[in-house]
């Protein structure tokens, strides 16, 4: 009898574990060093991936090793918080995943050989999406191990988001921070119980590293959800994003030095960046931290465009912090991996770094964090101005009392060039 029971307890350990080892987490696994410029494609543009439900993208990268691998593909929806739903598979998608990228070509008068991926979704394998919310898109190999992964969001437009730019409701970082008013309106949905079944998701320029979540309505007006916080809703400002365009290769231009042509692919030197943040505010005409890849000379650049390695420099003399400096952008999306570290030249008193970078029009810029990937925006090396243009985004999460997943019902943008007090 003892026995029996006690193989009974061992059966439930073992099915608890199981469901919270497929209940764990999905968070991004970072590409290895042969995959570069991965990026979600909407009408020939690089975009943020939150793309409307029923709209077609693409999801583009290169493999440096240039050998025509075989890559396959794997799509996990999840909730809020990103933990995989348990929604069936054949209810979230149309058709099949798990097929192998079929879209791929070869460089073409490039220095740097890669081959070119492009994921259409749909595509005849997959041929639709059917449920808003998160979603996770797996890159496989062939021994169908993950290579690396990006998060993507499907909203339904059915609640509008007004949103107003404001400076910050705190004397003391009313230079430095700009805060989100909004509201959640919906003439065909009812909201049961908001509190609980509402969520909302703040992006700053497309990064969610600092994305600002889990923030309740503050009060309703009818079946309007008002949010007009004082800090929670709060972002540092940051500086304009830096750039440097070489879609010219061999000319040194736009904030290149030097082009060195000596070794096996070109190199780009950049002048050397000040450190901005106690200088005053001064607008320089950014894409929000997006790029372009551009051949000037080519006439499809997905393939002819070549690589180069460019040379980062950063003069902080007053930087002391224990932290370190990474070089940051969509074109890594937004990446705190070792690639992009920052490197203490001593005998030249500067910050150095070389990224081996598609060529085009590319904005950057140079980001504080701690060994555990935690950002210091408050001591940011360029400093935090209420002035600077960025791009915000709001996605509203609804589950219903009896709901099964997190639907995304709407999605709210503002830029802060129309700021007010």
């Amino acid at each position: 009898m003892a026995k029996s029971f006690f193989k009974i307890i061992l059966f439930f350990l073992f099915v608890l574990s199981s469901n919270l080892s497929l209940a764990q987490t999905e968070k991004e696994v970072i590409q290895p060093y042969n995959i570069k410029t991965v990026t979600f494609v909407q009408n020939n543009q690089n975009a943020i991936p939150i793309f409307e439900l029923g709209s077609g993208f693409q999801f583009q990268f290169d493999d440096l090793f240039g050998n025509e691998a075989n890559y396959y593909y794997e799509i996990v929806h999840c909730d809020y918080n990103w933990n995989p739903t348990n929604i069936p598979k054949n209810e979230y998608l149309q058709g099949f995943d798990n097929q192998r990228i079929q879209n791929y070509t070869n460089s073409v008068n490039c220095l740097q050989i890669y081959s070119h991926y492009n994921l259409s979704i749909p595509n005849q394998f997959t041929q639709q999406l059917r449920l808003s919310g998160n979603y996770m898109l797996k890159i496989l190999n062939e021994d169908r191990d993950v290579v690396f992964s990006r998060k993507f969001m499907l909203y339904e437009d059915i609640a509008s988001v007004p949103l107003q730019i404001k400076r910050a409701r705190n004397v003391s970082r009313i230079e430095q921070m700009q805060n989100l008013d909004f509201a959640i309106k919906s003439s065909t949905i009812t909201f049961q119980n908001p509190l609980k079944n509402i969520n909302v998701r703040l992006i700053q320029n497309g990064n969610f590293n600092t994305e600002i979540k889990n923030i309740k309505p503050q009060y309703t007006i009818g079946n309007d959800l008002i949010y007009k916080y004082d800090s929670e809703t709060q972002f540092w400002a940051g500086n304009e994003f830096l750039y440097f365009e070489n879609k010219n290769i061999r000319v040194a231009a736009n904030n290149v030095a030097r082009i060195d042509s000596s070794t096996d692919i070109y190199n780009c030197l950049l002048y050397t960046n000040n450190a901005r943040a106690n200088f005053p505010y001064t607008l320089y005409q950014d894409i929000n931290g997006n790029f372009v890849i551009n051949n000037a000379n080519a006439t499809n650049n997905e393939i002819e465009a070549d690589y180069a390695w460019v040379y980062f420099s950063l003069s902080a003399p007053t930087y002391r912090l224990d932290k370190g400096i990474y070089v940051n952008g969509m074109f890594n999306n937004y990446s705190l991996a070792p690639e992009y570290k920052m490197d203490y030249n001593e005998k030249k008193g500067i910050y150095e770094k070389a990224i081996l970078i598609k060529q085009g029009f590319t904005n950057f810029k140079y980001v504080v964090a701690d060994s555990k990937g935690v950002i210091d925006n408050e001591n940011a090396i360029d400093g935090n101005f209420y002035q600077t243009e960025n791009e915000y985004t709001i996605l509203v999460y609804y589950k219903e009392n009896t709901g099964r997943y997190d639907r995304i019902i709407g999605k709210g943008t503002a830029n802060s060039l129309n700021i007010i007090n």
